[in-house]
């Protein structure tokens, strides 16, 4: 289970080998922005357009204090508001209507470049609703305005896909661990592991990840870490539900509400 928050926390992991793993070159980082590879090479991401689309959750309690206070991953796709996120459903699926979680794009060593977004209406699929499936472990989020300002106005933002064949292409996958105050990010092909559930082997991939989002060469979502285990037991294994019939449901339903 990747996930930990003050909000329904699991146990927090250690980092593992942190240090070697995260010590990749700039080039390296800027070939997984490119969905090029080096494959499965774990690295701090910089400030760039592509980052900038991905955020850290916080309790809206932390947001004058956000440092080593966040919980979870979530990213800013394409909608006809501007102003929708997707994360993994069990990163936002406590009780009320989730006015209590903050969404902060860029963050950065306790910053927040691009502003501390609070999150409206959520959107969850029956399936996780209503029994916790892991094979619907996806949610959509409205973000509010701020100063008058929608969220895609600020950060752009990737699309989302479904119907995408897993491993048609390799995917970044970018997030925040909850041991690090910044993002990292690892490019590879992803596999089946079911029929509804695909993995990637990415390292240190560790607990606060959860709902990073897996995007192809063409900025499209194609996957978001969660799904089977939550997200995954291990740092070095991270899965995502396939995103099919029921993901395009609940954006038609989060787009249109």
């Amino acid at each position: 289970m990747k996930r930990t928050s003050g909000i329904s926390v699991t146990s927090r992991r250690v980092a593992l080998c942190a240090v070697l793993v995260l010590a990749a070159t700039s080039a390296s980082v800027a070939a997984a922005d490119e969905a090029a590879g080096p494959f499965g090479v774990t690295a701090v991401v910089g400030d760039t357009a592509q980052s900038a689309r991905v955020g850290a959750l916080f309790g809206a309690d932390k947001a004058g204090s956000l440092s080593g206070n966040h919980f979870c991953t979530a990213s800013v796709v394409h909608s006809p508001r501007r102003d929708l996120i997707i994360t993994a459903a069990h990163c936002i699926d406590g009780e009320g209507d989730a006015t209590g979680l903050v969404f902060v794009p860029g963050y950065r060593d306790g910053q927040a470049p691009y502003g501390v977004w609070k999150i409206g209406k959520r959107y969850l699929p029956d399936g996780w609703a209503h029994g916790q499936d892991e094979d619907s472990d996806i949610a959509f989020a409205v973000l509010d305005e701020r100063g008058g300002r929608r969220i895609e106005d600020v950060t752009g933002s990737n699309r989302f896909a479904a119907g995408v064949a897993t491993g048609a292409t390799a995917v970044t996958v970018t997030g925040y661990p909850d041991s690090r105050e910044v993002p990292v990010s690892c490019t590879n092909k992803p596999v089946a592991h079911s029929a509804t559930q695909q993995r990637i082997d990415c390292p240190e991939f560790t607990g606060g990840t959860s709902g990073s989002p897996w995007v192809n060469g063409d900025h499209e979502v194609v996957g978001v870490l969660g799904g089977h285990e939550q997200g995954g037991s291990t740092p070095d294994v991270s899965y995502s539900v396939v995103l099919g019939r029921e993901a395009a449901e609940l954006y038609q339903d989060a787009t249109a509400g």
